[in-house]
């Protein structure tokens, strides 16, 4: 078992910045591939970006290519979304989480393990 509590979520103004962490326990995460999803108002919960188990592979959702750098450090059993040139359609509950594999995956059910989500609100 793997708990997940996310961190770091807030309120920005457009163009800020916020990191998130995603610290776990029970297990460590470098038997897992990471990720992070969020949920804006009224949809579906979708993949932002997620990293493979020992960081060298990652994926990036097309709208956030370039603003967000996901990253992990195995040896903390935390893993982060650095998120910059924030804008009001960022605006969800971010969630993370773990995917009890080495490669990436892109689908919501293909994941083990969730965090109960942070919000990031973005003001424009």
């Amino acid at each position: 078992q793997v708990q997940l509590v996310e961190s770091g979520g807030g309120l920005v103004q457009a163009g800020g910045s916020l990191r998130l962490s995603c610290s776990a326990s029970g297990s460590t995460i470098s038997r897992y591939s990471m990720a992070w999803f969020r949920r804006a108002p009224g949809k579906e919960r979708d993949i932002v970006a997620a990293i493979s188990w020992n960081g060298g592979n990652t994926y990036y959702e097309d709208s956030v290519k370039g603003r967000f750098t996901i990253s992990r450090d195995n040896a903390k059993n935390t893993a982060y979304l650095q998120m910059n040139s924030l804008k009001p359609e960022d605006t969800a509950v971010y969630y993370c989480a773990a995917y009890r594999g080495l490669r990436i995956v892109t689908l919501r059910n293909q994941y083990d393990y969730w965090g109960q989500g942070t919000q990031v609100t973005v003001s424009s």
